[in-house]
């Protein structure tokens, strides 16, 4: 027989995929932990979340709601958006890799910044594209960069806004620049996952433009600032075109029903997101401001992380400090994968949290 192989082959570029390696969560040796590299709130989801999961435990053996309408009406009331216009999938990173897969395929390019989401890079090139970077200026997505970078095998752009893992964003009026000079047939998606955290005046979502463009979509997630990321709760806001299309590629009961439980009453509890906006607000500054004083650079960051950068010595350098911090159970990230290889990006924890790190942070620059 022609072309006989031993075993299945996956198709092309597949095992040229490098996996994504989420941030450890363990320090062998240390008595106590404290997890700093996956960018969770440590205030925890909503307790009226919390309730609602368990109550839907009582009922795990019926099939969840497919189209998650409970939660696409309570994430509209809460924006005031058209719940039509909104899909929900299991993370907003389900929701980026079923974009690729609808508007990408062999031939194709997608776009995306420097030190941009490592997602991006893998839905684009699992779908069967070809994944393209446009350089950043200042550890900032670049307008005019990515705008140059379009070619007429672009087809879709995306941008992290702020961006992780630099902690950077780019304003209101620099994002709608970079919509104004796409072509028409190139797809905006804004991944807004920490948006609820940004307190600068320029600064919004992506709500609008999703609302009024023909080819901009935003994502948002659950993950975050809400504390549901071990329950996978994602959304995307966009045109009505873009949402059916999207609604046709996933799976059919892509969010569980005590996800969408627990989703429902983290819409419903916006105090809670103030909390812990505010004690984000609070710490970031804070950590900021002691880290620099140590004399290391920190970008200047509007999430609820710090990217902390490192001189390039010898025993000082990135790779020896998380050595150091994780001996003493502070288990931050490591972001060489994203171009980054003498930088660590860290949390916003606790208190408790955010003072050891400094410490150790002291201790290690023998500055104690």
């Amino acid at each position: 027989m022609a072309n006989a192989q031993a075993r299945p082959t996956p198709r092309p570029g597949v095992l040229a995929i490098a996996p994504y390696v989420p941030g450890r969560s363990e320090a062998p040796g240390a008595a106590k932990v404290y997890k700093l590299s996956s960018n969770e709130t440590p205030l925890g989801p909503s307790p009226r979340a919390v309730e609602a999961f368990r109550d839907a435990a009582a009922h795990l053996e019926a099939y969840p709601d497919g189209a998650a309408a409970r939660l696409r009406e309570a994430i509209g009331a809460r924006y005031g958006l058209d719940p039509a216009r909104i899909v929900c999938g299991a993370g907003s990173d389900e929701l980026l890799n079923l974009i690729a897969h609808a508007y990408i395929g062999p031939g194709d390019e997608g776009l995306f910044c420097e030190h941009g989401f490592l997602v991006y890079r893998i839905a684009i090139t699992a779908a069967g594209g070809t994944p393209v970077v446009a350089p950043e200026k200042n550890f900032t997505t670049d307008v005019d960069a990515l705008l140059a970078a379009v070619t007429d095998r672009t087809r879709v752009v995306f941008v992290a806004n702020p961006n992780n893992p630099t902690g950077t964003y780019i304003s209101h009026a620099e994002m709608a620049r970079l919509r104004a000079g796409l072509p028409p047939h190139v797809l905006l998606v804004i991944d807004a996952a920490y948006s609820e955290y940004v307190r600068a005046n320029d600064y919004t979502s992506g709500l609008e433009l999703a609302a009024t463009a023909p080819n901009v979509v935003m994502t948002r997630t659950f993950s975050k600032i809400h504390g549901l990321a071990a329950l996978r709760i994602g959304w995307a806001f966009g045109p009505a075109e873009v949402i059916d299309a999207l609604n046709r590629v996933r799976g059919p009961f892509n969010v569980s029903a005590p996800a969408i439980a627990a989703g429902v009453a983290a819409m419903q509890d916006p105090a809670h997101e103030q909390k812990a906006a505010e004690h984000n607000q609070r710490w970031l500054a804070w950590v900021t401001e002691n880290i620099r004083a140590l004399g290391l650079e920190v970008t200047p960051s509007v999430g609820n992380f710090v990217l902390i950068h490192f001189p390039d010595e010898d025993g000082r350098r990135a790779p020896d400090a998380d050595a150091f911090l994780l001996s003493r159970g502070l288990v931050l990230r490591a972001v060489a994968s994203y171009g980054l290889p003498n930088a660590l990006r860290m949390t916003i924890g606790t208190e408790e949290a955010n003072r050891l790190v400094v410490e150790a942070l002291r201790e290690f620059l023998g500055k104690a």
